[in-house]
């Protein structure tokens, strides 16, 4: 072969899957370096052939990414030599080996020859156990990547197999990952040894997946797509199609600024449905809202200006930015050390930026007036600019009750119940309490107590208008008595 590497794919499991490429090399050489010996085909090569294994690496090292660094730099200086190296590794050398991706830049590094012979890998031999088609959508994902994720980073809607399924502890990690994008009754399928005689497929639910004990290094999980379109590509798609040639008419007219009402509207329809706790509602709430937010960013693409991918890394890298606790080594453990570090490093970009932009201009004036004024007060409370404790908050919302009771003109009232107006809802933040939806909630419970007096009105075959105070003050008592039964 000559001076540089040759990596040879064994197949899966038994020679039968072995190509005639493959088994010409291993036959006519000399010496063979092997990941493992632990593989079916080796029992069939020449007894003159001068075996050698990393096996013993995988029990002194501490960790796989230290037994790879070794078998590595083992085979580079191997691959020095004037005959070189062949290193034959399970599968194929292309699918889930971490040696050979290695190998392949230290080649290119140092300028030596590696050379793939590819072979048959565990996804040929799983799809024909499966009878699924490939072509049909399927993405491949490492089992021990998907243990220590917290969401699957890939669709629903595209069927997945999921090599290195090698315990139940890592089955349980990945379980809990998948759960985040699953229902618990997932039909799944197992599949162990694949491409060997004694192969087979398990069928069972995702809840059940740490709960059988047939797990060795060829256990393999195959996802079936779930039933309903549900993934975020999947809905994409259908909002494209709603902005091409041959879709709706209504939505190719849409702009950012004609669209601006629906955001809005949206967005307080989903606020109403978190208030009533009415979950049924949320579910279609935020979709609809998300409709918006999936319009407006399909616009953009097509008028050149950005893509949803820009707009997710974008928030993604601010959010990793700022919570340098969770991605760094930054140790907060209180919320409130949370949000000053949150303002100092929104701080921080903000002078980085050269912006000329301060704490407080990023507050929109189209939020609610309750809303806007609670979050200018729990901005600047960040940075340390709020009273020390409760009882000067108490005692300033009394003081600008006094002045809005002493204003004598029209404007002077305006501007003084505004001041108590700001003082109130610093008195609900400091009581923890959402003044917005505090508000929205008495607002109702005054729309339901109301109609109950209409309701006790029409009862009584009297008018509303036609009633005096004392008497409406006595409906509205028994409407209160009743509702609140």
């Amino acid at each position: 072969m000559g001076a540089g590497i040759t990596i040879v794919g064994l197949g899966p499991s038994s020679g039968d899957l072995l190509t005639r490429k493959a088994w010409e090399i291993l036959s006519n050489s000399n010496e063979l370096y092997l990941r493992t010996r632990r593989h079916p085909v080796i029992d069939l090569l020449p007894s003159s052939i001068s075996i050698h294994s990393f096996d013993d690496l995988y029990d002194q090292a501490d960790s796989f990414d230290e037994v790879y660094g070794a078998i590595v730099s083992k085979l580079t200086k191997l691959a020095q030599r004037d005959e070189g190296v062949i290193y034959a590794v399970p599968g194929d050398p292309g699918v889930g080996e971490a040696t050979v991706h290695r190998l392949r830049e230290r080649a290119k590094d140092e300028g030596f020859r590696c050379s793939i012979v590819a072979g048959v890998s565990f996804i040929e031999p799983s799809l024909e156990m499966l009878a699924y088609d490939a072509l049909d959508g399927l993405i491949v994902a490492d089992a021990l990547v998907l243990a220590d994720a917290h969401h699957p980073g890939f669709p629903p809607d595209t069927a997945i197999l999921i090599a290195q399924l090698h315990s139940r502890m890592v089955a349980s990690n990945v379980k809990l990952t998948l759960l985040n994008q699953y229902p618990p009754n997932h039909q799944i399928q197992l599949v162990s040894r694949a491409g060997s005689p004694d192969a087979c497929v398990e069928n069972l639910t995702l809840d059940h997946l740490d709960r059988v004990d047939n797990f060795d290094i060829t256990t393999t999980l195959f996802i079936p797509p779930l039933a309903s379109k549900g993934s975020f590509e999947a809905f994409q798609e259908t909002i494209a199609h709603l902005r091409a040639p041959e879709g709706c008419s209504w939505d190719r007219e849409q702009t950012h600024q004609s669209l601006r009402n629906h955001l809005m509207e949206e967005t307080f329809e989903a606020l109403d449905a978190i208030d009533r706790n009415d979950m049924e509602a949320m579910k279609e709430e935020l979709g609809d809202l998300l409709l918006q937010i999936v319009l407006q960013v399909q616009i953009a693409t097509e008028e050149g200006t950005f893509l949803m991918a820009d707009v997710i890394e974008h928030i993604r890298e601010k959010l990793i930015r700022r919570h340098p606790h969770v991605f760094a080594d930054l140790d907060l453990e209180q919320v409130d050390d949370v949000l000053h570090n949150w303002e100092a490093l929104k701080e921080e970009e903000r002078n980085n930026q050269g912006a000329k932009q301060g704490l407080l201009d990023g507050v929109p004036f189209g939020l609610p007036a309750l809303a806007q004024a609670d979050e200018i007060q729990a901005r600047v409370a960040r940075v340390g600019f709020d009273w020390p404790e409760i009882k000067g908050v108490v005692e300033k919302l009394q003081e600008e009750l006094g002045e809005v009771a002493e204003a004598e003109t029209a404007d002077d009232q305006e501007f003084e119940m505004g001041d108590l107006l700001f003082a109130v809802v610093n008195y609900a933040r400091w009581l923890k309490i959402d003044p917005e939806a505090a508000l929205r909630q008495a607002n109702q419970r005054f729309r339901d107590r109301f109609w109950h007096v209409e309701r006790l009105a029409r009862e009584d075959n009297v008018m509303l208008s036609e009633l005096n105070i004392d008497q409406l003050e006595a409906l509205w008592q028994r409407a209160k008595t009743e509702h609140e039964k």
